[in-house]
This record gives structure tokens, C-alpha cells and sequence, in this order.
């Protein structure tokens, strides 16, 4: 039998061989601080699986490893999540739903890989399979915050945070065009119903990003399953000539490729290309079936055989993007709005996509609507400014300059071996509704806010860039009357939802109304910090 004061620790990786080796030096640096920080409070902190000389990290890298891990581990001992990383939260979640003693996740605060990110989704996923969890972030573990939470899980086994800035929508004064509004649009979707077109579900790991059917089905959105072999094969069948209109297009609006010559390490015009092909064929498909809204998961299986899908989920998910007739060449596809994407096949974000589309096209107010991880975050000035920052999706309707303000990189080889470019720009300064959609005790629910995005110096925005990802698309992002840790202690997803509109007021109207049309779909709605 292990003592009380032991405490164990794991850490979820990548399934990646790559990735958990690039990213292995920051998870032990971030390890040593963290065992520092429990030992000196008097226990002593075990490791449930050791480093693998021959792989070169100290990852759990599959599900079937977590279950063996797990099977090793004493059911009852408080245990420790470290992520440093992005993590799959698959690869423990199984084991999770049986451990019997208290459950605390912790992250890093850096934005490097991201930890925040791992822990995030791996909390929604905790949170949608019903299992108890405590969660703690910090930058150096030194800190006073993390230090008095620590010590009350230690000794409690269950940290509180402060989450006064959350209020149901019931508490809160809608206005009356708003509720009734909302009521229409969900009304409406119910009986006309929608669907939700699938490439494989499931994208890496991400538990908290399948909807479960017969909840989703309550909406009125109902899903097609398809899979990435279709979608690989319909680009197979894409003409070139297509492509090359499509590449054409973006380079007249002004958006700029950083073209080299090598594959392995550098952006080439095949590769683009090859996203143009994958663009017709996305629309053709969801045409085909039907579907009101697409998510590809890109990243498992498709990476082999395909650049990467983030400039076409961008595309797809602006109003002004290239023509793409029907297959009769009668029609063309989805003409003047976006077909709404949702990366990584995050089902929660593609019905947040869908109900924002009906909204803002109802009140006139800009359509298109992305999905951002939540990266990493510091203060600025007077303000804290988050790095909202995801690989794909995000619309140019969102940058300064618009197309013109967008450029292509490659994608990190790490991730992506067939390359890719990525769709990059900073979003423009205005006022904005965030939320997110997420399952608990079996239903859905809505957290919902607004904020506003801000200009800050080019050599700021660079620094960002280079503290996280300097090849994805970045919003810099005030959530108002949100802290930092309100929004960490409460937000169920490693990502948020974003959508511009014309000013505060119009903004607000938004928030009221998509919080209503979930309400009347039966989603608990809470409404997060302040109006502004």
C-alpha cells in the first residue's frame, strides 16, 4: 500500500512520435517545477510510467498505453494530469472514469505547445464523461494563487475557483426582439431540421468534441457520417484547371504564399494546389449530401496522403471566397455565405457555427464565425489579451485588410508531413460574442460572452506569434468581465467561439439572441462576465 502522502502523476502526449519528442524538454521542465511545488508541501510525488529511452519522451502516446498505465496505478491515490503539451485526452480518459481518488489537471501557462490547450480539452472531456476533477494552471508553480489552491487540494482533494462572473440566461434581461427572435430561428430548425456532415469523428482524441445523437438530434441537426477516404477520393477527381482557378482567385484578392521549393520543409505551389482541389471537393460533397455545415478532421490518416486542410477551412468558412459551380456546372455552391467548417471535426463548435450564421444573417450583422484554440494569454497595458490562435478555419472576413492582409506559411512539419498552407492574418480590431456549446450530465449546454478585439504593435503581435505558433491566424482578444482564471476555472473546450459585429449594441443584440435560440432549443445557457 502507498502512503497517504503520496501523490501520483501522469502525463497524457501526442500520438505523434514527433511531437511528443519536440515536445518532451518543456513537459520535464515544467514536471520538475510542479514535483518541486508538491514536495514542499510534505508529499511525495511518484511517476506512474517512466521515459522511454528508445522513443526519446515520457508520454503516455496511446489509449492502449493509458489503460496499461492505469492498471498500475492505486485506484484510490489523488493523481496528478501535468500537461505541458497538447495532449489526446483518449489516450487517459479511460482510466479516469474509473479512478476512485481525487483528480487534479495541471498546466503550464506558456503557450509554447500548448499545456493549456491539452488541459482544456482534457477538462470538457472529464466534464462530458462525468467525472470529478479538480484544475490548476501556473506559469512558475511559485506563484500565490496556485500555491493556496494546491494546498486545499492536497489536503481536500478538490480546488474551488470564483465563477461570479457567470449568471443563467434566465437572470439576466433579454430584450423582448431578441427572445422572440431566438424562438423563431429554433423553431424553424427543429422543424425544417439541418444537417451536420462528418468526416470521421473524433480528431485526435478530442472525447468533448462528438455530440452524442440523440442529444444533438433534439435541435433539430442530425448528422452524415462521412469519410476522409471520400473526401481524398473526390480530390483525386478534381481537375487541375479547377485548382488553378481557385489559386488564381486568392492571389488577384491579394493573399500572399511564402512558396519555396522543398516539400519537406517548405510551402510549394503543389501543395497549394493540392488545398484548392480539396476545396472544390469539400463543397461538392457537402452539396452532395445536403449538408448545412462540414467538419474535416485532417489531421489522423489525411495528413498521409494530403497537405493539410486549414486554408481550405478558412475559405469555406468566408462569404467572399472562390466560385465553385456544381458538378452540372448549373449552380454555384453555397453562393454568397460561408459553408460553415468546424476544425478538428468539433461537432460543438459546428452547431455553435451554424446557430451564429442564422443569427447574424437575421440582424445583418457579419456571418462568418471561426472556432479558436485557447492558446495562451498575458497582460497588456490595462488590459488582459488573450492569444486566441487556431491552425484553420478562421475566415479573412475576420483580418485587417481582409484577403489582402492574409498570407499563406507552411504548416509545421512536425504535425503535417505533406505540408500545406496555412491561412494567417490578425484579426481586426471590433466588438465581438464568444461562446461555447459543451455536453454535461448528458445535454447541452452554452456559455456565452462578449469582448472585443484589439490592435496592439507589430512587434507585440510578433512576439506572440513567436511564443506560440507564428503560422496561424492570431486574435488578440479582451474577454470582458472575465479574469484569467474565471474563464480557465470554467470554459469546458480547448476551443472558443468567435463571431464580429458592427458595434457593442448590435453585439449584445447577437449574444441575446443566439442565447435565446439555444435556450428554446433546451440548452442551458449561462452568460459570462459583462455586456461592455
Amino acid at each position: 500500500m502507498k502512503s497517504k502522502k503520496t501523490i501520483q502523476l501522469i502525463a497524457s502526449g501526442d500520438l505523434r512520435l514527433s511531437a511528443n519528442q519536440t515536445c518532451w524538454a518543456a513537459q520535464e521542465a515544467m514536471e520538475a517545477l510542479l514535483v518541486e511545488a508538491v514536495e514542499s508541501e510534505g508529499y511525495q510525488v511518484v511517476r506512474g510510467h517512466a521515459y522511454d529511452k528508445k522513443l526519446k519522451h515520457g508520454f503516455i502516446a496511446s489509449q492502449r498505453e493509458g489503460m496499461e498505465v492505469f492498471r498500475r496505478l492505486d485506484p484510490k491515490a489523488p493523481l496528478i494530469v501535468a500537461e505541458a503539451v497538447w495532449q489526446y485526452s483518449h489516450h487517459v480518459l479511460a482510466g479516469l472514469t474509473t479512478h476512485r481518488g481525487p483528480i487534479l489537471t495541471v498546466a503550464n501557462w506558456s503557450g509554447q505547445w500548448p499545456g493549456l490547450v491539452g488541459m482544456l480539452n482534457l477538462n470538457g472531456s472529464l466534464t462530458k464523461a462525468g467525472v470529478k476533477y479538480s484544475t490548476l494552471w501556473s506559469e512558475d508553480f511559485t506563484d500565490d494563487f496556485f500555491k493556496r489552491k494546491l494546498k486545499a487540494w492536497l489536503k481536500e482533494g478538490r480546488v474551488q475557483h470564483d465563477l461570479s462572473h457567470v449568471r443563467a440566461l434566465n437572470e439576466c434581461t433579454a430584450p423582448i426582439r431578441a427572445r422572440s427572435l431566438g424562438r423563431s430561428l429554433a423553431k424553424q430548425l427543429r422543424e425544417d431540421k439541418a444537417i451536420m456532415g462528418v468526416f470521421d469523428e473524433g480528431c485526435m482524441g478530442m472525447f468533448n468534441a462528438i455530440i452524442p445523437d440523440q442529444v444533438l438530434h433534439s435541435t433539430g441537426v442530425f448528422k452524415e457520417r462521412m469519410s476522409q477516404s471520400s473526401l481524398y477520393h473526390e480530390v483525386t477527381q478534381t481537375r487541375h484547371e479547377e485548382a488553378e482557378v481557385v489559386l488564381s482567385w486568392l492571389m488577384k484578392k491579394g493573399m500572399k504564399f511564402h512558396f519555396g521549393d522543398d516539400h519537406t520543409t517548405l510551402l510549394t505551389r503543389a501543395q497549394v494546389l493540392l488545398q484548392c482541389k480539396m476545396y472544390v471537393a469539400a463543397l461538392r460533397l457537402a452539396d452532395d449530401f445536403g449538408c448545412d455545415t462540414i467538419g474535416i478532421q485532417y489531421q489522423q490518416g489525411l495528413k498521409d496522403l494530403l497537405p493539410a486542410s486549414d486554408l481550405v477551412e478558412g475559405m469555406l468558412n468566408n462569404a467572399d471566397r472562390p466560385p465553385v459551380r456544381s458538378r452540372d456546372g448549373k449552380r454555384v455552391l453555397f453562393k454568397g455565405e460561408p459553408l460553415v467548417h468546424f476544425n478538428e471535426v468539433d461537432e460543438c463548435a459546428g452547431l455553435d457555427g451554424l446557430m451564429t450564421l442564422r443569427v447574424h444573417r437575421a440582424l445583418g450583422q457579419p456571418v462568418e464565425s471561426t472556432l479558436h484554440d485557447i492558446r495562451w494569454g498575458e497582460v497588456y497595458g490595462d488590459e488582459y489579451v488573450w492569444v486566441l490562435l487556431i491552425s484553420g478555419a478562421a475566415p479573412p472576413a475576420h483580418f485587417v485588410d481582409g484577403w489582402k492582409g492574409a498570407d499563406g506559411h507552411r504548416q509545421p512539419a512536425m504535425y503535417f508531413p505533406n505540408g500545406g498552407s496555412t491561412l494567417r492574418g490578425v484579426s481586426k480590431p471590433g466588438e465581438i460574442v464568444w461562446s461555447r456549446v459543451y455536453v454535461q450530465d448528458e445535454g447541452l449546454h452554452l456559455d456565452i460572452g462578449r469582448g472585443h478585439v484589439v490592435e496592439l504593435p507589430n512587434e507585440e503581435t510578433e512576439r506572440r506569434w513567436q511564443m506560440t505558433t507564428p503560422q496561424w491566424p492570431i486574435m488578440h482578444a479582451v474577454l470582458n468581465g472575465v479574469s484569467r482564471d474565471q474563464l480557465m476555472a470554467k470554459h469546458q473546450a480547448n476551443h472558443i467561439q468567435v463571431a464580429y459585429a458592427t458595434d457593442a449594441n448590435a453585439a449584445n443584440h447577437c449574444l441575446y439572441t443566439k442565447a435565446s435560440f439555444a435556450q428554446a432549443l433546451g440548452m442551458k445557457v449561462n452568460v459570462c462576465g459583462d455586456l461592455g
